[in-house]
């Protein structure tokens, strides 16, 4: 296996290291239940997407 020839220093590492970061997730309001989702998803407290059932829930099914 190779082995580097040269140390790395500090700021070339620290640099590297400066975009492994983690992001905050975009997330949106349901229209329908206004509850937090994922934008391009189904809504997993309501199951709508855009606008129209998409599909129905058990715990609203035994309601």
């Amino acid at each position: 296996m190779a082995n580097p020839k040269y140390k790395t220093s500090r700021s070339k590492t620290r640099r590297r290291r400066a975009n492994l970061k983690v992001e905050i997730p975009n997330v949106i309001e349901c229209p329908s239940c206004k509850a937090p989702t994922l934008p391009h998803r189904i809504c997993t407290s309501c199951g709508t997407y855009k606008g129209r059932q998409v599909f129905k829930l058990e715990k609203e099914a035994a309601k």
